[in-house]
């Protein structure tokens, strides 16, 4: 049970009390919700949070402050705000409980996914709300370790119907940043005048008017200076506090040393010296732990008479065994005025005390904040707790340590090693800018070839991220150069990821590049790279003319060597398999790959997997499924910053768009590249969607148009059929067959039935008539026996269908336009179902709708949003709300609620019933 300290009244403060009343009443009725209250010191957001646990009527309350000096500690404040809840995780799956309990050092074990961290802890807070609804407040936000930050933001984001409330408070200005980009904000401003004379007359009653004056132009509408300022008046301190600078007024940049903080100085001076010890002591330390702060006082001399003044002169507090600042600001006011050998004795003394304790990483992180200079056994002591924090999947903190450790290292090698190392974490937890910092600081220290391979592999991740893949490929051939002789799989493995830079890049001579690099380094796997190789070179032809080798060569000897599934590879393999043409095979591949990593939470291998399985579902015909996964791919690439997929994934939303003919959902398909470094690839991906989209509406020059520039890139095979559908009808006859010869020379590559039936068909659209009758049959029946890719057999159907009437044999065009305007209507494909019924009328039939198989309509389907359709195919499929919780990366009450919302808009009304509804694939 919490006792919370008493709060005086907020003035001035309304609207931001409206809107935490708001969001407590929200939880009490199921909903949930995260905010961000940020201003400067002592602007009111602690009071603002205080009063918001005080409202929380009815519900529990879980509250915790940020400490400065646990910065670096991994988990501290997950640990310490989820002290009394650590029986909760047995209720939580498998998987994600032994995540938190590896995190949280209640366990060992691997290092667990730092996002499956965060999304154990949005099962916890589900968990715990299910009891009653939850209030979790962090005060002090821009000082909670970032390993915490993380998955509480994390979890913030996935918020939905758990009756949960999340706020955060967050202090702008000197103070370090906290981002919280997906989380709402509330920015407190200064108070108005009326409001601070309202505050200064309930702090002092009446006073003389200049000083009232004085006080209220000081204070410029900070609440804690009004608090503040006039005891400093009564005793005779007003003085020495100058005006407040005219950018501290309200609207402007606040003084880098308010009055409040001054104020606070001066009180911490007047203290007997030791007492200042003591509260600096308990400064450094950060913790509520008095016992700690006691011990270590009394070895600088101070004690608990020391203890009790401070407690008399409101500086600290004592409370449920606890001890705190009665606000923040008096912890910086007096670490920030004490000397650096004070400071140093401070936490040498609170390293002597915690030496007894279990405590070993907060100790060895005091022993280096005592420490003067270089001194190898607190840089190993460090070191060892970052190794500690790389066990329990805090890279954050594994790259401070590292580069603290380094700081302590006399020179020599292991300051290099360590500074890579750091390098190397920061890069982990998408840390870019850090990262790319710690990297150029190491360079100089090393002429170490395995190191400078590390190096170089680091600055090649950064450029990856940043979409440079020719900068990639550059560092990551002299990186595998320099790390083959001592460290042959780590070159094999930048080898395989140089051959998809340079697939990427579009360039054959790139990917040439690796293979000659692959025999000459003699790399572990080396056919299977040069197999890799062959095949992205094979797509990448110096003359289009030119004849492309069989596909199955080169999948033959990858199949020989390609390892076991971790889920990233699994989707790379997967990728290789769609470059081929094998569609079915990749999809299947790419399926594997999302179930291992849902089912081990691998949160950061999943945007890749979905990206493939998204493309794979929409070459297949399972557009809804394929709008569900790159939905959620969108999402998990923005929240774990895998920005490198974003074109892929928004690539595939367009063209579905596209081929549905909706403008508004391609506008906004679209609108997911916004901000994105633009690439040959992503340019490909929207000129070829804005192709599609202007030939299923009937502007086939424009589509012609954007379709040949998309065309120019090499590599690009799957457009071809738009481009020459586009000019034909659009009368550019010689283009279009340029275009269907190359198509045709692909399609032949892949080995596949699938490709060569739309050579077949592209080939009927530049042919004669005699040639086109005999090729339009030949594609129907090829579309036949394969049986994939129903929008492409429709497609032929319907240009089947189209040639058939206008050679005025049309009873034989109403069979394969009937054919065309079903799968269409069920694939949702609105033009091109309505072109069909057109040219069906044309014959002489009536049909106003298809005739489609059992199951609900499709309009049931188009109403359900992307994570209700995964979701209900899921509860379909018999797993439980936990389950699916645990796949999709949602809380079960958020499942429960998807449902809710789909049961009606499917006509059902119990999960029993959607397990007998016949959901198509």
């Amino acid at each position: 049970m919490i006792t919370l300290p008493e709060a005086p009244p907020l003035r001035g403060r309304d609207a931001e009390l409206e809107v935490v009343d708001r969001l407590l009443a929200a939880a009490r009725r199921g909903s949930s919700a995260a905010l961000v209250v940020r201003g400067e010191a002592g602007i009111g957001k602690s009071a603002l949070l205080l009063h918001a646990a005080r409202r929380a009527t009815g519900m529990q309350v879980l509250l915790q402050v940020g400490v400065e000096t646990e910065v670096e500690l991994p988990y501290a404040t997950l640990h310490a705000l989820f002290a009394d809840a650590c029986e909760a995780l047995d209720r939580l799956p498998e998987v994600q409980a032994g995540a938190l309990r590896v995190a949280l050092g209640l366990a060992a074990g691997p290092p667990p996914d730092r996002f499956l961290v965060g999304l154990a802890v949005l099962s916890l807070l589900a968990e715990l709300a299910a009891e009653r609804p939850l209030l979790c407040v962090v005060d002090d936000a821009h000082w909670v370790d970032r390993a915490s930050a993380q998955a509480l933001l994390f979890a913030a984001r996935r918020l939905g119907s758990e009756s949960v409330v999340l706020l955060f408070a967050a202090r702008t200005g000197l103070a370090p940043d906290f981002p919280a980009p997906g989380v709402e904000s509330l920015d407190l401003p200064r108070l108005d005048d009326a409001s601070a004379r309202e505050v200064l007359d309930a702090e002092v009653g009446d006073l003389p008017r200049p000083v009232r004056d004085q006080l209220l132009r000081e204070a410029a509408g900070n609440p804690l200076a009004l608090h503040e300022l006039p005891a400093a008046h009564r005793m005779g301190r007003a003085p020495v506090y100058p005006l407040a600078p005219p950018d501290a007024g309200r609207g402007g940049v606040p003084p880098t040393n308010s009055p409040v903080e001054r104020e606070f100085a001066a009180r911490i001076a007047a203290l007997p010296a030791a007492a200042r010890t003591a509260l600096l002591v308990a400064a450094a330390d950060g913790t509520c732990n008095a016992r700690v702060v006691l011990a270590a006082a009394e070895r600088l001399g101070a004690g608990p008479a020391d203890l009790e003044v401070l407690e008399r002169e409101r500086l600290l507090l004592f409370f449920d065994g606890c001890m705190g600042f009665h606000h923040p600001l008096i912890r910086t006011a007096v670490y920030g005025a004490a000397t650096m050998a004070a400071k140093r004795a401070a936490h040498q003394a609170l390293a002597e005390v915690l030496h007894e304790s279990d405590e070993e990483d907060r100790r060895n992180w005091h022993l280096a904040a005592s420490s003067l200079g270089p001194d190898e056994a607190v840089a190993g002591a460090l070191e060892q707790s970052g190794l500690r924090a790389r066990d329990r999947g805090s890279h954050e903190t594994v790259a401070a340590a590292f580069e603290r450790a380094a700081a302590l290292t006399p020179y020599g090698p292991d300051r290099a090693r360590r500074m890579v190392a750091a390098a190397e974490a920061a890069a982990e937890a998408g840390h870019h800018e850090w990262a790319a910092e710690l990297a150029g600081r190491s360079e100089p220290l090393t002429e170490d070839p395995q190191l400078r391979a590390r190096l170089a592999l680091v600055r090649a991740r950064l450029a990856d991220e940043e979409g440079d893949v020719a900068e990639t490929h550059r560092l990551l051939l002299a990186a595998a150069g320099s790390a083959a002789p001592a460290a042959p799989d780590l070159a094999g493995e930048m080898l395989l990821w140089a051959v998809e830079a340079g697939w990427s890049a579009r360039d054959r001579g790139m990917v040439e590049q690796v293979a000659t690099a692959a025999s000459g380094l003699g790399a572990p796997g080396a056919d299977h790279i040069r197999a890799y190789a062959a095949l992205a070179a094979a797509q990448l032809p110096d003359d289009p003319d030119a004849p492309l080798p069989p596909a199955s060569a080169a999948f033959a000897r990858m199949a020989d060597c390609r390892g076991e599934g971790e889920p990233r590879a699994t989707a790379s393999l997967a990728a290789w398999y769609m470059v081929a043409g094998d569609d079915t095979t990749a999809l299947a591949v790419a399926a594997a790959a999302e179930r291992e990593a849902r089912a081990t939470g691998a949160l950061g291998a999943l945007p890749r997997v979905l990206a493939v399985l998204a493309t794979g579902r929409w070459h297949l015909g399972h557009w809804r499924d394929a709008a569900a996964a790159a939905t959620d791919g969108l999402r998990i690439a923005r929240d774990v910053g895998q920005l490198q997929v974003v074109d892929q994934l928004a690539g595939v939303l367009a063209h579905l768009a596209a081929a549905s003919g909706d403008e508004v959902r391609f506008a906004a398909a679209l609108g997911e590249l916004d901000g994105q470094r633009p690439t040959g690839r992503s340019a490909g991906i929207i000129g070829s969607a804005r192709g599609l989209l202007d030939l299923g509406l009937g502007r086939f020059d424009a589509a012609a148009d954007r379709l040949a520039e998309a065309a120019a890139s090499r590599g690009w095979w799957r457009g071809l059929p738009d481009l020459v559908e586009a000019a034909a009808r659009a009368g550019r006859t010689a283009e279009a067959r340029r275009a269907a010869d190359r198509y045709a020379r692909w399609a032949e590559h892949t080995g596949q039935e699938w490709p060569r039936a739309i050579a077949a068909r592209c080939g009927a659209l530049v042919a004669s008539d005699d040639g086109a009758a005999e090729l339009f049959a030949k594609a129907a029946a090829m579309h036949r026996t394969d049986g994939t890719h129903p929008f492409e057999r429709a497609r032929t159907d319907l240009l089947h269908g189209e040639w058939l009437r206008r050679a005025r044999r049309r009873s034989e065009a109403r069979g394969p336009l009937r054919a065309a305007a079903d799968a269409f209507d069920e694939l949702g494909a609105g033009p091109w179902a309505e072109r069909a019924r057109a040219e069906l009328r044309a014959t002489g039939e009536t049909r106003s709708t298809s005739t489609m198989a059992t199951g609900p309509a499709p309009d049931q389907l188009a109403e359900l949003t992307p994570q209700e359709l995964q979701v209900v195919r899921l509860a379909a499929a018999g797993l439980s709300n936990r389950d699916i919780a645990a796949q999709l990366f949602l809380s079960p009450r958020t499942v429960g609620y998807h449902l809710y919302k789909a049961f009606p808009k499917l006509g059902v009304a119990s999960r029993a019933q959607l397990v007998r509804l016949d959901l198509p694939a």
